[in-house]
């Protein structure tokens, strides 16, 4: 049964654990459920994730102020909050308003999944398309975006996370030998420049992880690691855990070659970017990237901001495998 959502307005079925709903001032929001989850999607700005839930406490950055805000085309003004995805690279693509802000086509697609697509962006040459799918009985978010290669040239672009999460937590990034990054992460000193051996005391470097702790000196931090994971303890006692491929053996062409990156300014919300590999597709050539998000109870160590990685480890292998 395909289900499908119009931002227009129009008469639409629902389900316990799917369903059209009105959310932080948009009309027409998708809704995916199970017993102690709820995921909200918003295909009027952006084919953004507004909520992921567990047992009613969003762990996505959405704050007062923005609430239904729509692209106009003129408008400087840009929401940058919830869940967000993105393409890269970073420093060389080219892409219209219209994926990042603009609206998108929703759909139900069966029973906690849905699907949301954007227009076509002249300027970068692709439509992206967004297929998730809930679980039935745990936190288990699929997230998958595909690129389509709708112009009349070849396009070189990759798969790029931005999820605003609630600020103030701890980020961990698991390293693997073999790094290419002696500190297993670099720090963007401003838009064009790179420290290759970061020395920072809000982060926590081991042969096993990097431990960002609180507000780095600079906000933007890259890593290569290939371990597939990364957890986000979230001040709201909840962990953040997203799971993703990596390939070692294909070419990144993020300017580092970065498989993850985190934004962790002094501000209310933290950025959390798995990024995929480069993706050279040839007109009418498509390519997907997925992640997979989990939620888990854990108390955030609020007076030392100390983290036993083992323990999150644990919890990862033994809560999160997909």
């Amino acid at each position: 049964m395909l289900w499908v959502v119009s931002i227009l307005g129009g008469e639409f079925l629902m389900a316990a654990d799917a369903e059209v709903t009105a959310y932080y001032g948009y009309e027409h929001c998708i809704r995916l459920s199970n017993s102690s989850t709820t995921v909200t999607l918003c295909p009027e700005a952006g084919g953004r994730v507004l909520e992921y839930s567990l047992d009613g406490v969003n762990v996505l950055f959405l704050p007062a102020g923005d609430e239904g805000w729509t692209y106009r085309e003129g408008v400087g003004k840009m929401p940058m909050n919830a869940g967000r995805f993105d393409i890269g690279p970073e420093k060389m693509v080219k892409r219209g308003f219209v994926l990042w802000a603009g609206p998108w086509i929703g759909e139900v697609t069966g029973p906690r999944s849905a699907k949301m697509t954007s227009e076509f962006d002249p300027v970068s040459g692709v439509r992206l398309i967004r297929d998730f799918w809930l679980s039935a009985t745990t936190s288990q978010l699929t997230c998958t975006q595909t690129i389509v290669n709708e112009s009349d040239h070849p396009v070189s672009l990759c798969h790029w996370s931005r999820t605003f999460a609630i600020g103030g937590g701890i980020a961990v990034v698991p390293r693997l030998p073999l790094g290419r990054f002696p500190n297993g992460y670099v720090r963007y000193e401003n838009g064009n420049v790179l420290t290759i051996v970061p020395e920072d005391p809000n982060i926590d470097v081991s042969d096993r992880a990097v431990v960002v702790r609180d507000v780095p000196a600079k906000p933007k931090l890259g890593f290569d690691s290939h371990a597939g994971w990364l957890a986000y303890l979230v001040p709201n006692d909840h962990m953040f855990v997203k799971r993703f491929a990596t390939f070692p053996d294909r070419s990144y062409n993020e300017f580092a070659s970065l498989t993850i990156s985190i934004w962790y300014p002094e501000k209310d919300m933290v950025e959390l970017e798995p990024i995929g590999p480069a993706e050279n597709l040839a007109p009418g050539q498509a390519a997907s990237f997925s992640e997979e998000w989990w939620l888990l109870p854990h108390t955030f160590p609020a007076e030392n901001r100390q983290v036993d990685f083992d323990v999150i480890q644990k919890l990862v292998i033994e809560k999160t495998t997909p």
